[in-house]
């Protein structure tokens, strides 16, 4: 599923490519995935709309539209959304190389834009939902989802994260960073790297960590994600950005999918993996305590 950085990416392109075009029409093939409209409804209510800006919170894309309305977007585990541009002389769609891939070949829905642009969303299982918004009720329906604070918003403090590892003394560490109701952004390639790097544990209860261990948990995590923003989120199965294109924080890094692996730390240990909260977590039998 695509996290914090995934999503910031997406969320910069579609500002720098599609702010400000008009939806000349949309198609589906799979109007299971439309929420609080019909197919014929949606179509109606997207025609004419000029797309003002795209917003992120936590995993989730906001598409703001003109004339009061919203997209709420959740990608699940193998959506993305692509932009394309068609070259008018002939006739044929820019930027193939990536498009091609056949990660990118799992068409459901596309936005006709004007100046022969079209936002085209790519889900291979079909998990993903576009959800139809009256734009003034979006604080509703996001505080009905129960959103936690943004892991990378200007409220998202360590005095703010220690408020609720205090709140949740009795949850491990492991699970409390994937609740998407404390923290929304951080999923589980992240929860791995960020407790590698933390050197904790993972089934830690928060109750035991030390005031340095907690500071290094936050303080790795605002790192990680930052830096897998610059690199343009990674790219460990189904996720592509608007380009069709992978990120590179995969190769960067130290624990996930890393199982049976001698630690990169050099420590002498083994990257090992357990399920935690249905999920796997990767660490070091060595290097965390």
């Amino acid at each position: 599923m695509p996290e914090l950085p995934e999503v910031e990416t997406i969320i910069t392109d579609l500002n720098q490519k599609i702010k400000g075009l008009v939806i000349m029409k949309f198609w589906s093939d799979f109007p299971s995935a439309i929420k609080n409209a019909s197919l014929l409804r949606f179509k109606r209510e997207m025609k004419g709309r000029k797309i003002l800006v795209a917003e992120r919170i936590g995993k989730n894309i906001l598409l703001h539209l003109s004339s009061g309305k919203s997209l709420h977007i959740h990608l699940r585990m193998t959506g993305h959304l692509l932009v394309k541009e068609q070259d008018t002389k002939s006739k044929k769609k820019l930027n193939q190389d990536y498009f091609k891939d056949k990660v990118n070949q799992y068409i459901h829905h596309i936005w006709h834009l004007e100046k022969n642009k079209t936002l085209e969303f790519s889900d291979l299982r079909k998990f993903a939902t576009i959800t139809l918004l009256d734009t003034e009720k979006v604080p509703e329906y996001l505080a009905n989802k129960k959103i936690g604070i943004d892991a990378m918003s200007k409220g998202f403090t360590l005095t703010k994260f220690n408020e609720l590892l205090y709140s949740k003394s009795k949850m491990p560490i492991g699970i409390f960073l994937l609740d998407q109701s404390l923290i929304s952004g951080i999923g589980n390639i992240y929860r791995s790297e960020i407790l590698f790097a933390a050197g904790v544990l993972p089934e830690r209860k928060n109750e035991s960590l030390k005031k340095d261990e907690r500071k290094r948990i936050f303080s790795h995590t605002l790192r990680i994600l930052k830096l897998a923003i610059k690199l343009r989120g990674t790219s460990d199965s189904d996720y592509r950005d608007s380009s069709g294109a992978p990120g590179h924080f995969q190769e960067m890094l130290k624990v996930y999918r890393r199982d049976k692996l001698p630690c990169p730390a050099k420590c002498g240990g083994l990257v090992l993996r357990k399920k935690m909260a249905q999920r796997s977590v990767f660490y070091c039998e060595k290097c965390q305590e």
